[in-house]
C-alpha cells in the first residue's frame, strides 16, 4: 500500500460522499509502503478534510508491527473528532463498528 493508494481510496470517499459514515480499513494483509514524507502528506490532507467533511466512526484491523506503526502514526498526524479504533480481527472491529452513533 503506498501514498498513491491511500489518496485514490480518500478521493473515492469524498466523491462518494460516504466520509459521515462508518469505515472499517482491513491492513490485516497490508505492507505499508510509506514514507516519513508520504505520512505527513497523509496527514495534511485529512487535516484538511478534517476540517471541512464530517467523518463517521472509523474502524482499522492490523495484525503486523509494521501496519500497526503506520496506522499509529497516521491517527497521531491526522486527529478528528469521531471514535476511532484498532483492533486485530475484523469481527471485533465490525463489532465496535455497530454500537457507535451514526
Amino acid at each position: 500500500m503506498t501514498l498513491k493508494d491511500v489518496e485514490a481510496y480518500l478521493d473515492a470517499l469524498v466523491v462518494a460522499d460516504a466520509m459521515p459514515y462508518a469505515k472499517l480499513f482491513d491492513a490485516s494483509d497490508v505492507e505499508p509502503q510509506a514514507t516519513d514524507h508520504d505520512v505527513l502528506m497523509l496527514g495534511a490532507r485529512m487535516s484538511a478534510y478534517a476540517k471541512t467533511l464530517p467523518g463517521g466512526p472509523l474502524a482499522f484491523v492490523v495484525t503486523t508491527r509494521v501496519a500497526r506503526e503506520f496506522v499509529d502514526r497516521y491517527l497521531n498526524l491526522a486527529a478528528a473528532p469521531r471514535p476511532v479504533n484498532i483492533f486485530q480481527t475484523a469481527d471485533e472491529a465490525r463489532r465496535w463498528l455497530d454500537v457507535q452513533p451514526h
